[in-house]
């Protein structure tokens, strides 16, 4: 990521001031989540989702390229009284090495070339939460998604909720169990 991008994710955040809560596609659906266990966040900006998760018995990993985001989430994680590991690290370059996770959360970074790396971080079972912006309702865009792409990139995962609309296309699914004649997410 250039030294501008980075800057301006840091600007973005040092003004924000996130609530705690669930990701967007899961609102109304946290019943999908698995008892606990081990999440990721990627791309976690001022760590909303990932103190949420912590708070919900998840050891949580958060990784963002915003040092100033990751300063702000350790703050709200100090002031809701859980524990979070923050990561700092850029995406361009991959996601950092770790897993297998139970819940992966990545909302509005888009980068198809990750897409394989978030299913393979999954646990037999664990949950993928995902949200990009989407061209449906919005027109294309560099940072917007082409219909279905969310669909055909985690096609190996059973989908639990899918909507494309306003803009956005969110994905909820779940990786398969191991056992006779499945496979582990790859």
């Amino acid at each position: 990521m250039s030294d501008a991008d980075r800057e301006r994710w840091d600007s973005r955040h040092a003004v924000a001031s996130p609530a705690v809560g669930p990701p967007d596609a899961l609102r109304g659906r946290t019943d999908l989540l698995p008892a606990g266990g081990r999440a990721l966040d990627v791309a976690c900006g001022r760590g909303a989702v990932a103190v949420w998760l912590a708070a919900h018995g998840f050891a949580v990993d958060a990784v963002d390229v915003s040092p100033v985001g990751l300063a702000a989430g350790q703050e709200l994680a100090a002031a809701e009284g859980v524990a979070v590991r923050w990561r700092l690290h850029d995406l361009d370059a991959g996601l950092p090495a770790g897993g297998p996770y139970d819940v992966v959360v990545c909302q509005r970074f888009r980068d198809p070339a990750h897409y394989p790396e978030l299913a393979a971080r999954l646990a037999p079972g664990g949950l993928l939460v995902v949200t990009v912006l989407s061209e449906v309702d919005a027109g294309p865009g560099p940072f917007r998604a082409p219909a279905g792409e969310l669909r055909a990139a985690f096609d190996g995962l059973e989908e639990l909720h899918h909507v494309e609309r306003a803009g956005e296309a969110s994905l909820v699914a779940r990786a398969p169990l191991t056992g006779p004649g499945l496979s582990a997410p790859g």
